[in-house]
């Protein structure tokens, strides 16, 4: 019975792997623009799906800094790949992971990609810096790998994940290393032909000039995913206009997080009281609805034998 039990979970489990990576790829590629928002653990995650996102955007910034490490690859994959798993097991839609420079060489990289997928992550995407890599908007020295190393990387992802629809996202940080269009494209066309799926092109301009001139230049070739952290004033006609496959929201659901928490203790420890700040918090009421305690009642009712009144 055990036995039975096991292969109907494996089986269910690896359903809901197929139809998300499905799910994924299929936003990564339509016609309609697609947005992913940013998720670092199962309640933010919730929230966001909650909200009516398609997708979400397992963000290494977010995942790190909430457990107390810098975005330098301080944290292991091994806890990037347990906090993956979170989101996925709160969530019923895709998670493309942030899989930063896939912590090391091709044989790191697959390796890590493979325990998303076991895990239930829909894609992963990989950006073409050397291991240990720093976030992309700290200080000016931004070590990029070898092209064909990386196309290496890229490789060994998609010849042992064993699933067609997984989603491998190349992400490009030419621009952010201070090269120029010629080799954001060079190194977009090489990533093409080494099975990457979709092409991350990533900025810390201000505006969306040069990610609008790298797209033109690209011609869509495959599909187009940018992250408007900084040049956040950009329409969004923009990108639709010029065909841009998916936008991700990438830090913002952790941001928020401090801010709120910040003026929440500041208005504590400043009113000694909790009255102040009760309409501005999400009630308990909303937090037991979000995270489904009226299921784990339910099933009270029909798994915990019932106790007469007055029983001793």
């Amino acid at each position: 019975m055990i036995g039975d039990v096991t292969i109907t979970a494996n089986s269910n489990n690896a359903t809901r792997q197929a139809s998300t990576a499905s799910s994924l790829r299929t936003l990564v590629c339509s016609n309609e623009i697609a947005f992913l928002m940013e998720a670092h653990d199962a309640l933010s995650a919730s929230v966001a799906e909650a909200a009516g996102f398609r997708g979400l955007w397992a963000s290494g910034l977010s995942i790190s800094s909430c457990l107390g490490y810098r975005d330098a690859n301080e944290a292991s994959w091994t806890e990037i790949v347990d906090a993956v798993h979170r989101i996925v097991e709160a969530t019923q839609i895709p998670v493309l992971v942030d899989g930063d420079s896939g912590f090391g060489n091709f044989n790191n990289a697959r390796l890590f990609a493979r325990k998303l997928h076991q895990r239930g992550a829909a894609g992963v995407c990989v950006e073409d810096k050397s291991f240990p890599k720093k976030n992309s908007f700290v200080a000016d020295r931004h070590s990029l790998a070898e092209i064909g190393e990386f196309c290496g990387r890229l490789q060994a992802i998609r010849d042992h994940v064993p699933d067609p629809e997984f989603v491998v996202v190349a992400r490009i940080e030419a621009l952010i290393a201070g090269h120029g269009q010629d080799e954001a494209l060079t190194r977009a066309h090489a990533y093409a032909d080494a099975g990457a799926d979709a092409i991350l092109i990533h900025s810390r301009k201000p505006d969306a000039a040069e990610i609008l001139a790298f797209s033109r230049a690209w011609r869509n070739r495959l599909p187009v995913v940018i992250v408007p952290t900084k040049y956040y004033r950009a329409p969004v006609a923009q990108y639709r206009a010029a065909q841009i496959s998916t936008v991700i929201w990438a830090n913002h659901n952790m941001r928020a997080a401090i801010s709120a928490m910040r003026q929440v203790c500041d208005r504590i420890i400043r009113d000694e009281s909790t009255a102040g700040i009760e309409r501005d918090v999400a009630t308990l009421e909303d937090l037991f609805d979000l995270l489904k305690y009226q299921e784990l009642s339910a099933a009270e009712q029909k798994y915990l034998p019932q106790i007469a009144s007055g029983a001793r």
